[in-house]
């Protein structure tokens, strides 16, 4: 009767103890992941770049904060933000008060659709069964009218008046400026984006035509790496993309990785440096595994939280 009962209880302990760790330490336990990607043009001085994604935030997230502004102290060349910020609609301020040292810096951004829409719940296993079939997206990749609005205007207006450049659906251009411990001073960055192709709110044709070539670089920016995105990003020759929203699949199997991706994407290139091939052409590709959740879903597990500062070096 004990050997019956005992292989359940160990399982029910071991779940529980997996639980509480996912949802009590791992899902604070943020990283800073360093990459180093050949981008640049020969000869060119190195190029640091935040990449910062999926915030999520939610009033009260102290840790998360502190650990968003002390990010100042890398003192990139660049940030670039891909995207949902925000899981609570009251969390406007706060997440402007962790950005705000960052903002000091040049940056762009693009929004996801968590910016403009409030999370709801969602069961879980949605993921595995969308996976499955294929479909990906707020009800099926198309804006949800019942889900109530995020005040996301307030993030643009003030990553705008901060001087960042917004990505959505546009081009950009940055010249970076002089100050102590930058190399790059000078550079001259070509940036085009798309607002989320999770909810279809991407316009390549108001975009397309590929890299600036009176740039010294050109990178495009997106919150979904769906694939239709990043098939006309590269075939437009861009050298690097960077991109968020997989959480990095966000509850992973240890020693085999993410289980979902929340697009269309294959789970290998969930999170991370990787390539893209596409009609003969080839791209860099970042996608951040962020730094958040959605506040119905508040655990990671075999993921933890990260930001990435890439280094863009000459081949």
């Amino acid at each position: 009767m004990r050997a019956r009962h005992a292989v359940p209880l160990s399982l029910a302990a071991l779940t529980a103890t997996a639980v509480a760790y996912a949802a009590g330490i791992e899902v604070r336990s943020f990283r800073l992941r360093r990459l180093t990607v050949p981008v640049l043009p020969p000869g060119a001085s190195p190029l640091r770049v935040l990449h910062v994604s999926d915030i999520h935030m939610v009033c009260g997230q102290r840790a998360k904060q502190r650990w968003l502004r002390s990010l100042a102290s890398l003192r990139p060349d660049l940030v670039i933000n891909t995207g949902d910020n925000l899981s609570d609609p009251e969390a406007v301020p706060e997440t402007l008060d962790a950005l705000g040292p960052l903002l000091e810096f040049p940056g762009a951004y693009v929004f996801g659709s968590n910016d403009y829409y409030a999370p709801v719940f969602r069961n879980p296993a949605r993921y595995l069964v969308e996976r499955a079939s294929g479909r990906h997206g707020l009800n099926g990749n198309a804006p949800a009218t019942h889900v109530p609005r995020n005040p996301w205007w307030e993030l643009r207006d003030a990553f705008d008046t901060a001087g960042w450049v917004n990505l959505t659906n546009a081009r950009g251009r940055i010249k970076l400026p002089s100050y102590a411990g930058s190399s790059a001073a000078g550079t001259e960055i070509a940036l085009t984006g798309l607002d989320d192709p999770h909810i279809r709110r991407d316009r390549y044709a108001q975009v397309a035509g590929g890299p600036e070539r009176d740039a010294d670089l050109s990178i495009a920016v997106v919150h979904a790496p769906y694939l239709r995105v990043l098939d006309a990003f590269t075939a437009d020759g861009y050298p690097l993309i960077l991109a968020g929203h997989t959480h990095g699949g966000q509850l992973c199997v240890p020693f085999y990785g993410a289980l979902v991706t929340n697009c269309d994407i294959d789970a290998a290139r969930v999170k991370g440096h990787s390539t893209h091939t596409t009609a003969g052409h080839t791209s860099h590709l970042h996608v951040s595994a962020g730094c958040g959740t959605n506040r119905y879903t508040p655990v990671r597990f075999a993921c933890p939280p990260e930001a990435t500062l890439l280094t863009l070096t000459a081949p």
